[in-house]
């Protein structure tokens, strides 16, 4: 059985989908499986996502761009040369044509919820589409429960059309020896404590609600750690930064952008607690990182978060910056609390491995 997949995004970007389809590709090459596996990767794709001496999957070069305005007639062009009967999509949007049948993966419906969060062409790409894409779809593959509810209630999707696989969290998140999380802090000029954001710094992610929080808690402990913001610029971050010297939180905030992946193990294993205070997430990998370093989370009882954290953290509501900053109080002031999360957490995270995720798509495939 010849399927397809969609690889294109991976030319462009790190992170978010394009590693989801990374990993999925990884996993699927150590199945023990008869079927034949076509790449679709861009022709600008530098390395290829088939690890080495791999059998059973081929890299097709492509050149349809993601996201172009002509790209589900272009693509499928270019699909239909490679004849595959499964073509599966992990952004979202399939081709017009070109397979006998479609599996799309569909991460969130952030853009439905909250269209003021997008950017004009994100916005454009995505809801002028999803319509079209969930009904083409012969099977749709969802990141969490709420993802699944969210696509049968807001674009009238049966339930039965949709497969819920939770993401994996890599090996290399683990609690970490002392020594190494010592040179770590070192390198990167860290205090002993602080407390942790990592994301994008956009508006979906809430960093307003987050800043005045951390005012907040200056307020009932003055001596607090610093709060550290580690993630990439997004759309609409001006303001953020704008606002951190407008509280007088100058001093206070430290700003680290474009953390090497390598890193990011240790930045989770220094600190004191991971907060994620999201108006919305599709699933909410920082907070499953830091759960699977041990590290205890404050997150927004918002989308998927729940899911993902269980009955280990903090959940808040994210519209009361006042939740937040006592959430993060108890967080660092107490010591039963902290010992709880982090050792619930360590056992919740063992149970989200990309070879789960993987296997729920291979039974898709041949379903």
């Amino acid at each position: 059985m010849r399927i397809a997949i969609d690889a294109r995004l991976n030319a462009y970007r790190e992170g978010g989908i394009a590693e989801y389809t990374r990993r999925i590709v990884t996993e699927l090459s150590r199945l023990d499986s008869p079927e034949m596996y076509l790449i679709l990767e861009h022709a600008k794709t530098q390395t290829s996502l088939i690890p080495v001496g791999v059998k059973g999957m081929k890299a097709i070069r492509v050149f349809t761009p993601p996201h172009h305005r002509f790209e589900r007639t272009a693509f499928a062009l270019e699909v239909t040369r490679t004849r595959p009967r499964i073509l599966h999509s992990p952004d979202f949007i399939p081709p017009r044509f070109g397979a006998r049948h479609y599996v799309i993966t569909v991460h969130d419906l952030n853009f439905l919820h909250f269209p003021q969060f997008q950017t004009p062409d994100s916005l454009a790409y995505y809801k002028g589409n999803i319509q079209q894409a969930v009904n083409q779809a012969d099977c749709i593959l969802a990141d969490s429960e709420a993802t699944r509810r969210d696509l049968h209630h807001m674009l009238n999707t049966p339930l039965e059309k949709i497969k819920v696989h939770l993401l994996g969290v890599p090996e290399n998140f683990r609690p970490l020896p002392q020594e190494q999380v010592d040179a770590f802090r070192v390198r990167y000029h860290l205090p002993r404590e602080y407390i942790l954001f990592v994301g994008t710094f956009e508006p979906r992610k809430n960093l307003p609600g987050l800043l005045n929080a951390y005012q907040q808690l200056h307020q009932i402990m003055p001596d607090a750690p610093p709060l550290v913001i580690a993630g990439r610029r997004g759309w609409l971050f001006e303001s953020i930064f704008e606002q951190v010297t407008s509280l007088g939180l100058r001093d206070q905030v430290r700003w680290l952008e474009d953390v090497p992946a390598a890193d990011l193990p240790s930045l989770y294993n220094a600190a004191s607690v991971l907060t994620l205070p999201s108006f919305y997430e599709g699933f909410g990998f920082p907070v499953l990182e830091a759960m699977a370093c041990g590290i205890p989370t404050v997150a927004s009882d918002r989308g998927s978060l729940p899911e993902v954290a269980g009955d280990t953290g903090i959940l808040i509501n994210p519209d009361h910056p006042d939740q937040i900053a006592e959430a993060l109080h108890l967080a660092l002031t107490d010591s039963t609390f902290r010992a709880r999360s982090s050792a619930a957490g360590l056992v919740r995270a063992g149970q989200f491995t990309w070879a789960r995720t993987a296997q729920v798509v291979s039974e898709v495939y041949r379903s």
